[in-house]
């Protein structure tokens, strides 16, 4: 009998290890515009070099992904074909555009870096803006191309992450996808989607026809319904939103009507953090969106 209630103790200690286990996100997948020191500084990419690392270090297991773009030196900064997740076409206005996949190792941080790429979309093209400062105006096929592309990537990896953390509006269609035309798949299929809000944005409207874009498999005019016509930056944020689980507010100056529709959806919120304690509380957030979301 003496060696009961140690050994009961010690079985309820190992189950409550086990819950703990069960009810952290382990997994964060980092889908962003901008990481130094592919493209020049900016806050965003700031934060998409850091915040990876960082989680990382805290011991949960990432990927991260940006667009390849057209400003970035692959030889300097060695970039490099990964073969056996190249070669598919993805469909958008019925035009095929060829997907390749570029890797590079970022080795002070062991961190790998996945790059969209595609010959239409991004090379010898600059970032959202020409060498004029005009933005492109297909930057919201651009934008499909690169949601989508990260996430048939991640299918072909067979990798499930727990929490799928988005920055930057360029991303801003990944929640959409993930919960109706991936929701399926056993990579998204418990997947929870983080949005992060900055104060960069875009200033022209998307194309007319950009709604009908965004229809594929999975995704009907009714999941889109909310989605003004035409197309601006918050209504495009808004659309994020509605499909994530969490929303993070990542500069100290945003477009209030987003963070207060977020608010108002009774989405989580994370409000902007000092760049000292912003690891820490991304590293928290996540963990409290994954449990919130599976209760």
């Amino acid at each position: 009998m003496a060696f009961k209630v140690p050994f009961f103790c010690y079985l309820c200690r190992t189950l409550q290890r086990s819950v703990v286990i069960m009810t952290k996100a382990n997994k964060v997948l980092f889908i962003t515009q901008e990481i130094t020191p592919y493209v020049p500084t900016s806050e965003m990419a700031t934060i998409g070099r850091q915040l990876p690392q960082a989680i990382q270090e805290k011991g949960r297991e990432i990927r991260t992904f940006m667009p390849k773009w057209g400003n970035i030196n692959e030889r300097r900064n060695q970039l490099h074909e990964v073969i056996r997740l190249s070669g598919m076409n993805l469909i958008i206005d019925d035009t095929d555009h060829p997907l390749i996949i570029k890797v590079a190792s970022i080795q002070s941080a062991r961190m790998q870096v996945y790059f969209i790429d595609n010959d239409d979309y991004f090379q010898n093209r600059l970032q959202t803006v020409d060498e004029n400062g005009i933005e492109y105006d297909d930057n919201d096929s651009r934008a499909i191309f690169y949601a989508r592309g990260v996430l048939e990537t991640v299918k072909k990896l067979r990798w499930c992450p727990d929490v799928i953390h988005c920055h930057g509006w360029m991303t801003a269609l990944a929640p959409l996808y993930i919960k109706k035309a991936y929701k399926d798949e056993p990579s998204f299929r418990n997947s929870k989607v983080v949005f992060s809000v900055y104060e960069e944005d875009f200033k022209q409207t998307f194309n007319n026809d950009f709604s009908n874009k965004l229809l594929i498999k999975g995704v009907t005019e009714k999941d889109i319904a909310s989605l003004e016509t035409p197309v601006n930056y918050v209504n495009l944020c808004k659309l994020a939103i509605d499909y994530s689980d969490g929303v993070i507010q990542n500069s100290e100056t945003v477009n209030e009507s987003i963070i207060e529709y977020a608010r108002q959806s009774g989405k989580l919120v994370l409000d902007y953090q000092s760049s000292d304690k912003y690891a820490d509380a991304c590293d928290k957030f996540y963990d409290q969106v994954w449990e919130t979301a599976n209760q």
